[in-house]
């Protein structure tokens, strides 16, 4: 078995971004020497998120929705009473939807569904740096 490591790089906005990784992820595979496997999609730090989801207009508005529905903003956190930086509710959020995803792959594609992408969301309240760390085995 090889293991390769790539990493993607990008800026966010903020705030329930929702950022389509996919044809950056297989741009990666493909960069690779392995054909068929598994690639691991993780982010570091506490306020981002990897899932998958249908990236289009709709979800792109009811998924931040449901996220305020769950964790809204405007409570208390004890996060923010201890460093007073807003931002309780991302960490919640996050912890919740995950930092990373496995996604088999084949002939250096992942093999996901017709109307699946995959996603990074960032859920800190301000603009971010994020590194994306693939782990591709095979």
């Amino acid at each position: 078995m090889s293991v390769v490591t790539k990493e993607l790089h990008f800026d966010t906005k903020g705030e329930v971004e929702i950022v389509d990784i996919t044809e950056k992820v297989d741009g990666k595979l493909r960069e690779s020497s392995i054909e068929d496997g598994i690639v691991t999609i993780f982010v570091p730090g506490s306020t981002g998120a990897v899932t998958t989801i249908e990236y289009e207009p709709g979800l792109l508005l009811d998924l931040p929705r449901a996220l305020e529905r769950l964790f809204p903003k405007g409570i208390g956190y004890e996060h923010e009473y201890r460093w007073h930086d807003g931002n309780g509710h991302s960490h919640v959020r996050a912890s919740f939807l995950g930092p990373s995803l496995t996604v088999p792959f084949r002939n250096k594609k992942m093999l996901l569904g017709t109307w699946q992408q995959v996603v990074f969301i960032e859920l800190d309240n301000k603009r971010r740096s994020r590194r994306i760390i693939l782990q591709i085995l095979g």
